[in-house]
């Protein structure tokens, strides 16, 4: 169940809010000061804030100020606040979305859903990608950067280095690699590995001075 935090103080407003949200099945956290939301919000697992900017202890602009210096969870700021500036300033430190009181629910539904649905799609286009120092690896397109420079790699190659990427400083045996890759038992002796390690140790140099692909003598090979 989505979990939204309500930050205001206006006991009215905070009824309203809370009781259109539990009717249309949202889980609702109630907070009536900046200081009390923070405390909520760092005890439990919230997918929205809803901030009121004039709050008793913490205002609304501090407690968004805090929140950013480490989450990235959305924020819409509800607020008597009018003018231009100030909503350009909030939007500028971090607010997802302003909306200016009196404000009709079935808006505030809709920038709700908006919020939540952006902030799915960012989270589910994170995980299609795979960062490493570098390295980025686009799992949807097959494509392969470092340093902003495209790498052009056979199909074994991008194979090999994803798995490098999925399993970083793991010690890896030819066999292994042979094995997880190609997906057929390994022959000993065989030199198909060596080639394909070689060609993309060297597809990998010429854009990167780093040596990520490390050689464990009697062992096999490491991505560091």
């Amino acid at each position: 169940m989505t979990s939204i935090l309500i930050i205001e103080d206006d006991s009215a407003i905070h009824s309203l809010i809370k009781d259109t949200l539990d009717l249309h099945g949202f889980k609702t956290i109630s907070a009536y000061s900046g200081t009390e939301g923070k405390l909520l919000f760092a005890q439990t697992q919230v997918d929205l804030v809803l901030l009121d900017l004039m709050l008793p202890g913490m205002n609304g602009e501090e407690f968004l100020q805090e929140l950013r210096h480490n989450s990235t969870i959305p924020v819409i700021v509800i607020s008597a606040k009018d003018d231009q500036r100030s909503k350009l300033e909030l939007l500028t430190s971090g607010a997802d979305d302003y909306m200016i009181k009196p404000f009709d629910v079935k808006e505030l539904l809709a920038r709700i859903d908006i919020q939540l649905r952006h902030a799915t799609n960012s989270s589910i286009s994170n995980m299609k990608k795979i960062h490493y120092k570098n390295i980025i690896l686009n799992l949807d397109t097959r494509e392969v950067k470092i340093n902003d420079q495209t790498l052009h790699l056979t199909g074994r190659e991008y194979d090999i280095l994803l798995l490098f990427l999925e399993n970083p400083q793991k010690v890896f045996s030819r066999a292994n690699i042979y094995e997880s890759v190609w997906n057929e038992p390994f022959i000993e002796n065989d030199k198909t590995i060596n080639m394909h390690i070689s060609n993309l140790r060297n597809k990998i140099n010429v854009h990167e001075a780093h040596n990520y692909i490390k050689t464990i003598w009697g062992i096999g090979f490491k991505f560091d």
